[in-house]
């Protein structure tokens, strides 16, 4: 068997061994894409892939776990080993990696007073029994057994989050326990600080940085013991939030001169080779001054587009590579193609109110309940009740609740709350007769996936809501998870103005890549034939959804809209390129 060594150097058979490696994400491309997307890497000159694993798709109840299609990880490694690809794994169960949650799985803020992170004992509890089922999997894959897999990762920038050395050490002898025998490694931001708290004797660390390698490499230098050093995130873009102006570019003459400093000095793992795509809810967010999730493009401004297409910065780095590393010829073997379907035209619509019971069952509660509360992991979440004791609506506010909240009167818009706007208390002249129902609709925008709030990241209404001073009780609660959109009653009537759902249908005579626009339309998500392409909203940068050729069929495709403003046309396009700002 083959073995890969951690020294001076990295060594694989006793020979020195330069990694060039770059971040796929399985679980962000689908899988029919993955070849395509392994020999792109390829045939720019890299020997290895990196991946995280994302433990909240692997295990998105507790106890029930998935590591099929889009979520075989295995199939993934065992391509690229067929490719002629090394592998790192970042099993961590934390990734960042602007994904929901940071990968954790939100089942876990079910349990009051949950500590992430740390040796927190009904943490460390959930994550060992992932990790039997996990691990299992893994460890054939690795070199020493025949695969490919030459590192991993034991936990994910831990330094910037915490100092727990016992939680560290307990993460390192899971691994080993259950049969993980590569060297280890651990990654961290190239600063005495972060690496102080993110380090464990040796494991050998590697920074996360996009610019200043030499500055970086010489701090990292500090606590390697004379081994090698690797930037284990070469940051070459970014990612987007809704609102933040425009698509976020890297700058490409100096990422060119970064890289070829890295590969002079030490190792590399480009982030991101390709991004890809946050499908469904699984968009992360982040929480500085205030909430901004993340777009539904993973494009990253990364070598290759959201859609696997070959840029500039692609050809610039190969040109790089070349100096330190063979550049094999590799011939592509999927036919990719964009395709303009052109315009389709709404064929039927309903009203959420009218198609609420189809589509979920009402929980009863004295006070509203969070999500996690009521089972609920992701999407939208109704809260309904009456106003029997109300005079007239003058004030309202919504006690721990997250992230955004529309508020209706006898089903008509009275307010939008958002992000800290849902702290305070709002004057409001609503009047209607006893007994007219209130509903508020409120809406997971993606769970922080970095720092201390992630402990904070219950949504829905958590605590209760106040009326002219008064909290108001008994609710009737319809958790929205949108993971079966054949539930949706088409036969129910349409209202202008409030959330609804909307279908269109088109026929392919060929299944290509396309890109949906939604100019016009206000905020929410869309389905291709049941598969959840992600959010879209007005504000953008993003202003159309990828659509993969494998979601579509030849024949009859199904599209399926989602609004929640009331802000809509008659009409949708798919067209052949994006536009992401």
């Amino acid at each position: 068997m083959k073995r890969f060594e951690i020294k001076d150097n990295f060594y694989l058979d006793g020979k020195p061994f330069q990694i060039i490696s770059g971040s796929i994400h399985y679980f962000r491309v689908v899988p029919e894409y993955w070849r395509d997307r392994l020999e792109k890497l390829k045939a720019m000159g890299c020997n290895t892939v990196e991946t995280y694993i994302p433990w909240n798709m692997h295990e998105p109840e507790k106890g029930s776990f998935c590591f099929d299609g889009m979520l075989d990880v295995v199939s993934f490694v065992k391509l690229a080993q067929k490719l002629g690809l090394w592998v790192i794994l970042r099993p961590s169960p934390y990734i960042c990696a602007e994904w929901e949650f940071g990968g954790l799985p939100a089942w876990l803020l079910r349990e009051d007073g949950m500590k992430l992170r740390c040796s927190y004992p009904p943490y460390m509890k959930h994550i060992e029994e992932y990790y039997q089922v996990l691990l299992p999997k893994l460890a054939p894959l690795q070199i020493d057994h025949g695969g490919p897999v030459i590192l991993m990762q034991i936990e994910n920038e831990y330094g910037y989050y915490a100092n727990d050395k016992t939680y560290m050490e307990r993460m390192r002898d899971i691994l080993v326990e259950h049969g993980i025998t590569v060297p280890f490694i651990t990654s961290d931001g190239p600063f005495r600080e972060s690496l102080n708290g993110g380090t464990l004797p040796g494991i050998l660390p590697t920074g996360n940085f996009g610019s200043r390698t030499e500055e970086r490499f010489q701090i990292l230098e500090q606590y390697t013991g004379g081994g090698p050093l690797m930037c284990a995130e070469f940051w070459v873009g970014w990612f987007d939030h809704w609102g933040n102006g425009g698509h976020m570019r890297g700058n490409l003459e100096q990422s060119v001169k970064d890289l070829d400093k890295m590969l002079e000095l030490g190792h590399v793992n480009i982030y991101m080779f390709e991004g890809g795509t946050n499908f469904g809810f699984m968009n992360g967010s982040n929480y500085y001054d205030e909430l901004t999730p993340d777009v539904t493009s993973y494009d990253y401004d990364a070598l290759l587009t959201e859609d696997g297409q070959i840029t500039e910065k692609y050809r610039r780095f190969q040109e790089v590579i070349r100096k330190y590393a063979p550049v094999e010829e590799v011939t592509f073997t999927t036919d990719i193609k964009r395709k303009a379907y052109g315009t389709l035209e709404v064929q039927d619509k309903v009203s959420l109110f009218e198609t609420l019971h189809s589509m979920s069952k009402g929980v009863e509660g004295i006070h509203p309940q969070s999500m996690e509360c009521l089972g609920q992991n992701y999407g939208y979440i109704l809260y309904h009740s009456t106003l029997d004791t109300e005079e007239r609506l003058d004030k309202i506010r919504l006690w721990e609740a997250n992230d955004r909240a529309g508020i209706f009167v006898n089903e008509n818009p009275v307010l939008t709350l958002y992000d800290r706007e849902l702290l305070d208390e709002h004057e409001v002249k609503v009047e209607f007769e006893k007994g007219a129902p209130i509903d508020i609709l409120v809406e997971n925008m993606g769970r922080v996936n970095f720092g201390p709030r992630m402990e904070k990241q219950r949504k829905g209404i958590a605590q209760c809501v106040q009326l002219n001073g008064h909290m108001h009780n008994h609710w009737v609660q319809y958790p929205l998870p949108l993971t079966d959109i054949s539930k949706v009653d088409f036969e129910g009537g349409y209202k202008e103005g409030v959330p609804a759902f909307y279908r269109f249908r088109f026929t392919a005579e060929e299944c290509c890549d396309t890109f949906l626009e939604l100019e016009g339309w206000g905020k929410g998500c869309a389905f291709i034939n049941g598969f959840n392409l992600g959010r879209f909203w007005e504000i953008g940068p993003q202003k159309r959804l990828y659509i993969p050729a494998p979601l579509l069929k030849k024949g009859e495709n199904e599209i399926i809209i989602f609004e929640t403003e009331g802000k809509v046309t008659d009409s949708i396009i798919l067209k052949n390129e994006p536009d992401i700002g």
